[in-house]
């Protein structure tokens, strides 16, 4: 049996760019996609904290170090520069997978600079 678990996580990313005229997909800098393990031309999707829009893209590398968040093509008409978003790649796994499974959580500050990381989400309480 597969299981589609969250396999990383970019909380808290600020909008760089909302590119209407671009082919589409949403750029990242290249070294939040390596530390999120997110490849280039993955599924992503993108949940804006500001106004509760939820989309589907790709992703593509952005500059490294450039802290670059640009929201391209049609999506553009729901994330504006400066809006909070979190970017998710989620992915199969087996049961035996599962025993060792623990997603990346990269949390940003407003530069879209990792301010921490972590493996497990707190548990929420009542």
């Amino acid at each position: 049996m597969q299981s589609t678990m969250l396999k990383a996580k970019l909380h808290q990313a600020r909008v760089t760019h909302a590119v209407l005229e671009y082919e589409g997909s949403c750029a990242i800098d290249g070294n939040l996609l390596d530390m999120a393990g997110i490849f280039e031309n993955e599924q992503i999707q993108i949940y804006n904290i500001e106004n509760g829009q939820r989309f589907t893209t790709y992703a593509i590398r952005g500059e490294e170090g450039s802290g670059i968040i640009s929201v391209n093509g049609a999506a553009a008409h729901l994330a504006e520069v400066g809006q909070r978003v979190i970017i998710c790649a989620y992915s199969g796994y087996s049961d035996e997978e599962l025993k060792n499974y623990k997603p990346r959580l990269i949390y940003l500050s407003e530069g879209n600079e990792v301010s921490h990381t972590s493996n497990a989400i707190p548990v929420q309480v009542a």
